[in-house]
């Protein structure tokens, strides 16, 4: 039995170093391995081979299968890599240069953001930037937002198991729990804890908030927000630069105006419409922009400012919101689609 192992194997070396397609492969493996096979038929033929010559010859033919499936592996990954190059096509040279020459262009969402720095760089705002994973004090709690507050519950914040550590972003409290920011507004709070007014910065980037994504809704979008800290700011300054904001951005039509509102960081605390029928694809009258407000005293006397001696001012939106109005873009999901098609036409 020995002899015809061993020729078993010669043979199965000899079929399967030639076959390159897997039907070939899957005929051959049947003719082998399978119910009727060479190797399956010698297999059966163990209940007549004496007791005492069994062990040895079980060995024998568990070796030979193993021979017998190394080369079987072997065959198939040849056949896969073929398949494989057979889908990718000739290979490329890299030092090529690529045949597609057109200029890049920046995301539109990008270029919103750059223009609307620029506008307030001339009125005397810095950019500011904070991670985009906080601390509830950092996110919350310092802005004058309760443990009660329906923005802290779960179903509307993407909290981190309490068991993550950052070795970069420390906690106030130690019980306190990491999340992913709904706001850039704790980069105020950061920056407000580093130094003493006056304070003038804009503070744009990436937030986060669970919510069911829509026409014009999303998971994770881009946030605006800006704050003034200096002696003597009035709501009259806060509403002078929102008009200056929106005209430089949207044109010299555009008229903002102020609807009392509740925000847990601001007192008083406005929503800000706009007046822009001369955009593409708005239809109503006014519409909603942002938010806004004077700084809460409370938020001042938490970061260490004498509420008495200091007042400001703060804003912020939703940069996909100002980039539809813009361009008159109707879905927010076509600035996370990554379609050539449609980022084309910003270049």
């Amino acid at each position: 039995m020995q002899d015809i192992l061993n020729a078993i194997v010669t043979k199965a070396e000899a079929e399967l170093t030639g076959i390159s397609s897997r039907p070939d492969f899957e005929a051959a493996k049947a003719r082998y391995v399978g119910p009727n096979g060479e190797l399956t038929a010698q297999m059966k033929q163990m209940g007549a081979v004496p007791k005492e010559e069994r062990p040895a010859m079980g060995k024998l033919i568990n070796e030979t299968k193993g021979r017998v499936q190394t080369l079987l592996d072997a065959s198939l990954a040849r056949i896969e890599a073929l398949e494989l190059q057979a889908q990718l096509g000739p290979a490329i040279d890299p030092t090529l240069p690529s045949p597609d020459i057109g200029p890049g262009t920046y995301h539109p969402l990008t270029l919103v953001r750059e223009e609307m720095c620029r506008i307030l760089r001339k009125v005397g705002f810095t950019v500011a930037d904070g991670p985009e994973v906080e601390t509830e004090y950092y996110c919350f709690d310092a802005l004058n937002t309760p443990a009660d507050h329906p923005a802290r519950d779960g179903q509307d914040t993407f909290y981190l198991p309490e068991s993550v550590r950052f070795g970069n972003i420390s906690k106030k409290n130690p019980e306190e729990r990491y999340l992913l920011r709904t706001h850039t507004s704790s980069v105020q709070i950061r920056t407000m804890l580093k130094g003493s007014p006056p304070i003038r910065i804009v503070s744009p980037g990436r937030v986060y908030r669970r919510d069911t994504t829509d026409a014009t809704h999303s998971a994770n979008f881009q946030q605006l927000e800006c704050l003034y800290v200096d002696k003597n700011v009035t709501v009259r300054d806060l509403k002078a630069l929102l008009d200056y904001i929106f005209e430089s951005l949207l044109g010299k039509d555009t008229k903002t105006r102020f609807r009392p509102h509740y925000f847990g960081y601001t007192e008083p605390s406005f929503e800000v419409d706009l007046s822009a029928q001369h955009l593409p694809k708005v239809k109503k009258e006014w519409i909603e922009i942002g938010g806004c407000g004077m700084v809460d005293p409370v938020v001042f006397s938490d970061v260490g400012y004498d509420p008495d001696v200091w007042s400001g001012y703060a804003f912020g939106m939703g940069l996909e919101r100002l980039a539809m109005l813009l361009y008159g873009i109707d879905d927010i999901r076509y600035f996370y689609q990554n379609d050539l098609r449609f980022l084309k036409q910003f270049a």
